[in-house]
Order: C-alpha cells, then sequence, then structure tokens
C-alpha cells in the first residue's frame, strides 16, 4: 500500500528530515521506528521513519539525497511501509470474484460514536454493520485504514494501491472513495459514490465541503 501527500525536506533538530503529515500509528498500524520507501521526483529510497511522538514521524534525508532536492520545495511523497503486505490467503473471495460489485451505494450509520470505519467498508461491500465489525475484528474507536484495506483486500474489492491525503486542498473525487476527515482525537470516515455523500452519522448528503477532508482511497465502481 502506497500513502501519497505532500511534504518539504526540512531541517529539523540536526538532520534534514520529510515529515509526514499524518498519524502512522492510526493510518498504518505502526509502532517504533519503520523502515520505508519514498520515491518523489524520480527519486527514490529507502529509510527508517524516526518518531517525533504521538504517532507522527520524519523521514531522515541523507547528504546524497539533500543533493538533489531543493529544500523548502513542497513535492508529492509516495511513500511504502516495507514489509507490511497483507496475508488474505483465506479468502473466499480475489478482484475477478469479488463479494460484490460496486454499482451504487445503500447508507449505514452507525447506533454510536466509534464505528464510522466499519460502517464504511459495510456500505462499499453491501454487508451489515455487524459483518464489518466481525470481519475487521474490531469494535467502537478501534477501525483506522489500515484495518479497512485489509477487509477490502479480503473481500475481493478492487481499490487503488495509493491513499492520497489532500489535507484541506480542493480536490476533484473519483466516482467511489473512503473519504477521511479530522474529528476530535480521531479519523472519521464517510463514503461517496456518484456525486453523493454517504455519511454514518447523517442522511444522504448532495454535497461535501472538501476542505474538511485530510484524504481519500479510491474504490474500483461500476
Amino acid at each position: 500500500m502506497k500513502y501519497e501527500f505532500k511534504s518539504k525536506v526540512e531541517f529539523r533538530d540536526t538532520e534534514n528530515t520529510i515529515p509526514v503529515p499524518f498519524n502512522v500509528w492510526e493510518v498504518c498500524e505502526v509502532v517504533g521506528k519503520a523502515p520505508v520507501r519514498v520515491c518523489f521526483d524520480e527519486i527514490c529510497f529507502t529509510a527508517n521513519m524516526e518518531s517525533r511522538g504521538q504517532g507522527y514521524y520524519d523521514i531522515p534525508v541523507t547528504d546524497d539525497i539533500l543533493s538533489k532536492v531543493e529544500t523548502g520545495k513542497e513535492y508529492t511523497i509516495s511513500l511504502q511501509i516495507v514489509g507490511n503486505n497483507l496475508d488474505i490467503s483465506d479468502s473466499p473471495y480475489w478482484e475477478a470474484n469479488p463479494i460484490r460489485k460496486v454499482d451504487h451505494i445503500d447508507l449505514v450509520t452507525q447506533p454510536w460514536d466509534g464505528l464510522c470505519g466499519q460502517a464504511a467498508v459495510a456500505m462499499i461491500a453491501g454487508i451489515s454493520l455487524d459483518e464489518a465489525c466481525d470481519l475487521m475484528h474490531c469494535r467502537e474507536w478501534q477501525a483506522n485504514m489500515a484495518k479497512m484495506i485489509t477487509a477490502l483486500d479480503y473481500l475481493g474489492i478492487p481499490h487503488s494501491n495509493t491513499l492520497i491525503y489532500t489535507l484541506g486542498r480542493e480536490c476533484e473525487l473519483p466516482k467511489c472513495a473512503i473519504l477521511m476527515e479530522k474529528m476530535g482525537r480521531y479519523s472519521h470516515y464517510l463514503v461517496t459514490f456518484d456525486g453523493k455523500f454517504y455519511d454514518p452519522n447523517v442522511p444522504v448528503m448532495s454535497e461535501y465541503d472538501t476542505k474538511k477532508l485530510i484524504g481519500y482511497l479510491e474504490i474500483g465502481a461500476k
């Protein structure tokens, strides 16, 4: 899985780094130093991310890489956790045989806060909220993008291999996607399909303010 975002090479403390603008603990389920592959502007390298606390990380930039980039310039960064492949070998589904073709979305609401990630998977897969919770092995406030992607892979639902981080910038959304926005300490998840927005907390919406958006994962849809 790749994570795409905009960032700059900055001098921090005693070294040059690229700050990762999202919570790696929450999104990638990685704690401690994490080996990553980083690419931007035809430059690719591997490094161990370094924690700056509370799930936020920096990517160290060596002098060799620094000589090829412009400090302070904003780049589109592609990041991939090394060795974080998913094991879905026991699934009865695959991309050519998914649990369903995503040709519409039915709203799934959450009975209380903390189940929006499971509700988003339920909407995409056409299953119940309870089934999504059981599949993801998590309850309230335990869902994250890593668990959601694992569930989509298990269910054979095609999706982009890149999670796009817009971080409040204006953007054009794909036909179908899981949207991630910030809500207090946690991320909130909803689904867009064919110009409509399905939030587990509210009725179906025809408009959405993308300035609230942290990022999105495109879902393959008919």
